[in-house]
Order: C-alpha cells, then structure tokens, then sequence
C-alpha cells in the first residue's frame, strides 16, 4: 500500500503547482484553429462568409474564414 502512495506523490505535486505542471500540460492538449472557430461561436467557410456575419481568422491551414 506504500508503494501506491510513494508512486502517487509524483503525480500530485506535478498537480499541484500551477507552473511546471501547467507548462507540462499546455503542449498535450493544443487547440486547432477549427476548434477555436467553433468555441467562439462561428464556422468554417471556404467560401465567402454570409450575411452580418464577419470574417475573424483561418481555418484548415489559411484556406477557409472563421465567420462570427
């Protein structure tokens, strides 16, 4: 039972200081630009973006609008 505890300490301080394990984290989960599109609330257009709607970045590498 030690041994799980002894292992587990690691992991938890790697938890919980805000700064190496922020920076060890920010790399495993990058967010695609497609992904930042639609968390904003727009989509991704090849073709011109609609009505009242505004172009705001890229999508697919620059070849489609992000569109909000």
């Amino acid at each position: 039972m030690r041994v799980i505890y002894i292992l587990l300490l690691p992991l938890c301080l790697l938890f919980a200081q805000m700064a190496p394990g922020a920076a060890l984290l920010t790399d495993l989960f990058h967010k695609y630009p497609e992904y930042l599109c639609a968390k904003k609330g727009g989509t991704c257009n090849f073709s011109p973006c609609p009505l009242y709607t505004k172009a705001e970045g890229f999508c697919y590498r620059g070849k489609a609008k992000c569109c909000i």
